[in-house]
């Protein structure tokens, strides 16, 4: 079992910044592919990028070259830096994990979830 942690949404401008980070528990955190989502009123969950177990990632093309996700393993922490937000990124953003080595792009392919943290981006 891994429980997921989020923190450091809020309120924030148009144009500014806010990172995120997600502790989980457990000792194999390293094999686990670690995922972004986030999920606006009246819209589906969406993934917002992706870090493999190897590192490698993946980004949706509404956040490419605005958000990157990193991990520290040896602190079972990844984070969420997001950059130049938009109105359009509030949401309530969720981190998510399950084990393997591939590429995880859709919220049925995770395990675990966080309980979500809340961003706002006002115009």
């Amino acid at each position: 079992q891994v429980q997921l942690v989020e923190s450091g949404g809020g309120l924030v401008q148009a144009g500014g910044s806010l990172r995120l980070s997600c502790a989980a528990s457990g000792r194999t955190f390293s094999s686990y592919a670690m995922g972004w989502f986030r999920q606006a009123p009246g819209k589906e969950r969406e993934v917002a990028a992706v870090s493999r177990s190897g590192g490698n990632t993946y980004y949706a093309d509404s956040v490419k070259g605005r958000f990157t996700i990193s991990r520290d393993n040896a602190k079972n922490t990844v984070y969420l830096q997001m950059n130049s937000l938009k109105p359009e990124d509030t949401a309530v953003y969720y981190c998510a994990a399950r084990s393997g080595s591939r590429y995880y792009t859709t919220l049925y392919d995770y395990d675990y979830w966080g309980q979500g943290t809340q961003v706002t981006v006002s115009s």
